[in-house]
């Protein structure tokens, strides 16, 4: 009968321990993080850049964190340094043509329902979803 008893307890023991292994910590997945500054610049496409004006703080080596809606720290890094991307598809057919300054940094981040995007202890940033990416234009 102990020998019975004894059989029980191991499983459900190691159930325990295989559920505390687990700590209810959300996945966390990756995604990429964009953001648009809207610098009004006149430039080739793909050459580096960074915010002008009152976004100077978006550059090369600029701290960021990601925040869910509550505040809370979900990754946290550096930025890379920005990329010029056109503000439009038409063609101009000119090499400098009107851009956005694009900071695109991966991360993994459980899902929430809300992000924010903090840089440099500035005022946090509201991110949206877009085709599988946290992304902001700034100034929006």
């Amino acid at each position: 009968m102990s020998r019975r008893k004894g059989l029980i307890l191991v499983p459900a023991a190691a159930a325990l321990l295989l559920l505390g292994g687990c700590g209810g910590a959300e996945p966390a997945s990756p995604t990429t993080v964009r953001v648009l500054v809207r610098d009004i610049n006149i430039r080739e496409e793909g050459v580096d850049c960074a915010g002008t004006g009152a976004y100077t703080f978006f550059h090369n080596r600029a701290p960021f964190r990601v925040l869910d809606g509550e505040g809370q720290t979900l990754a946290d890094g550096r930025l890379p340094p920005g990329k010029a991307v056109r503000t439009f598809e038409e063609d101009l057919e000119v090499d400098r043509v009107p851009t956005y300054c694009e900071f695109a940094v991966p991360v993994s981040v459980p899902s929430r329902p809300g992000y924010q995007l903090v840089v440099d202890d500035e005022p946090a940033i509201p991110l949206t979803t877009d085709q599988g990416a946290l992304v902001a234009v700034v100034p929006s």
